[in-house]
């Protein structure tokens, strides 16, 4: 069994609803992008619980478990490494909307994969340049006008920046705009 699958079934086994984001809920929706680790969200705290990971660090599988305090925008990271490997995040979310985003995870090859649309709100709540790329990739994939509209339909539950990014990813660069009206 590989350190996921058994992260997984922990979740599982506690009652922890959980689904795929990051890169690889990125190929399931077509987009490749190499990335060094894995990542399953949940909005679940008791997962910052060490104790819930005890089985595995007693197997020698590393757990570091970071809470995040009232300024952090998420609840914490819970990071695993084991030998031979890739490291695997379960990153906690703390806002409601987070919870609603893993209301709606779809299954893909087995797996709890977040919507395309919640990807989204979840690349643009992070706010960096790798998330600002994804974003355009997912924008450029078939069915974009349903995407745009899904997004749109829960932007208002993120802040303000996070809509002030979205409209900037929306709007192509003026110097394209200008190659496009030629």
């Amino acid at each position: 069994m590989s350190l996921l699958e058994e992260i997984r079934s922990i979740l599982e086994e506690a009652g922890v609803r959980h689904a795929l984001i990051g890169a690889l809920a990125l190929a399931a929706y077509g987009i490749n992008r190499a990335t060094v680790d894995l990542d399953l969200f949940t909005a679940d705290a008791s997962c910052l619980r060490p104790e819930l990971w005890a089985a595995l660090r007693d197997r020698g599988i590393a757990v570091d478990v970071r809470k995040g305090d009232l300024t952090d925008p998420l609840a914490g990271v819970v990071r695993f490494q084991a030998p031979g490997e890739s490291p695997i995040d379960v990153v906690v979310g703390k806002f409601a909307w987070q919870t609603r985003l893993l209301e709606r995870a779809e299954p893909i090859g087995g797996t709890l994969v977040v919507r395309a649309a919640d990807l989204v709100l979840l690349k643009l709540y992070a706010g960096g340049p790798q998330d600002a790329w994804d974003v355009q990739q997912l924008l450029a994939r078939p069915f974009r006008e349903d995407l745009v509209r899904e997004v749109e339909s829960r932007l208002s539950d993120l802040p303000s920046r996070c809509r002030r990014l979205w409209g900037r990813l929306l709007t192509p660069p003026a110097r394209e705009a200008g190659r496009r009206a030629r």
